[in-house]
């Protein structure tokens, strides 16, 4: 809307061509949500009490995660509600990109909401049947993979790079609408079981989104794609301002989320963040980047599956608890050093990611 009206503006001062600058308006939709959600943290905390929106803390975790219960969650509504207001803001919603990515990541919201509201207001203990949860992230996944199949102008747009080699480009044709499932469905769970423990999850978004940014300026700028060896998507960079958002709302949201944590996400905002991840990703053909920079999300994933699977096949566990940070947790990490550690190394993965742009 801002960006609209300094368009317009621009007719009758030409000071105003300054926000038709990506970079100016990546810092401004930044600041916006940081600043909207440090506004609006205490109240929607104090909202979220009043609501007695608590936490509902599983019996069989880890005994020192009780006394958490009863912490207002659903938290992500403040952080969603953020980027959405600066997205709203700051991009230009002519763009398709935007409106494929914003509205992918309400969808997830309100399936985390429905989700959240199960558990907490309904005393459902397992909220959202799970069956129905997946089947609703996967029509949402499965829409927004042919749409951008049936929209595709160019085959760039259906390619998946492989990060590290110049010229391994794979296109995939019709296959892309399956990545594109598997990608946003998984990713958005993955982010969703990491989210465990006070701050854990946010700050590698946080982290993983600002990388995110730099490989959607890129790929939206036909100079320094050509330069880096990277893919040209006329359009894509618009989505810089989305994971600038993301970063802002991120980050206002650690003020409250850091241990010990006044408010939890929930899975309104994990999904939801999840998914508005894996969307931009899979728009620029950066999946696998995605999940060298998430590696942290994709770990925990990949440890409830093999913890699944195992129990199933052998009835024996291989962790001590699944997700993978409650077994560190059992084995006698302190929970604040288990938070910290996984955030150095989603650090480390977002580094070696960033890599992929001059390796080549």
């Amino acid at each position: 809307m801002l960006y609209a009206l300094a368009l317009w503006l621009t007719r009758f001062n030409p000071h105003f061509v300054v926000f038709h600058y990506l970079t100016l308006r990546a810092i401004l939709s930044c600041l916006t949500a940081l600043l909207l959600t440090i506004w609006c943290g205490p109240w929607t905390i104090r909202f979220l009490q009043k609501l007695s929106f608590g936490q509902v803390i599983r019996k069989e975790g880890p005994a020192s995660h009780q006394k958490k219960s009863g912490t207002p969650t659903m938290g992500g509504l403040l952080i969603i509600s953020a980027i959405l207001i600066s997205t709203l803001l700051w991009c230009d919603l002519s763009n398709r990109y935007v409106w494929v990515v914003g509205l992918t990541t309400l969808a997830y919201a309100i399936i985390g909401f429905l989700d959240d509201y199960l558990k907490i207001v309904k005393k459902h203990s397992d909220g959202l049947i799970p069956r129905y949860k997946f089947l609703l992230q996967s029509i949402v996944a499965l829409i927004v993979g042919f749409y951008l199949f049936y929209t595709a102008s160019e085959p760039v747009q259906l390619d998946l790079f492989i990060p590290f080699i110049k010229t391994a480009v794979i296109y995939l044709g019709p296959a892309f609408v399956v990545l594109v499932y598997f990608v946003i469905v998984g990713f958005g769970n993955a982010v969703n079981l990491t989210d465990g423990l006070d701050g854990l999850a946010i700050f590698p978004v946080v982290l993983v989104a600002a990388a995110l940014g730099v490989f959607i300026y890129v790929t939206g700028n036909i100079k320094l794609a050509s330069y880096l060896y990277m893919p040209y998507i006329d359009g894509s960079g618009e989505l810089v301002n989305i994971a600038a958002a993301m970063v802002g709302a991120g980050l206002g949201f650690l003020w409250f989320n850091a241990y010990p944590a006044e408010v939890f996400m929930g899975d309104v905002g994990s999904l939801a963040l999840g998914a508005a991840l894996s969307t931009m990703a899979v728009i620029i053909g950066q999946e696998i980047v995605l999940c060298i920079m998430g590696g942290i999300f994709v770990l925990e994933a990949v440890s409830v599956i093999l913890q699944v699977a195992s129990y199933k096949t052998r009835k024996k566990r291989i962790f001590k608890m699944a997700p993978i940070h409650h077994h560190f947790e059992l084995k006698g990490w302190a929970e604040p050093r288990v938070i910290v550690r996984f955030w150095i190394i989603t650090f480390v993965l977002v580094l070696i990611g960033l890599s992929a742009l001059k390796i080549r």
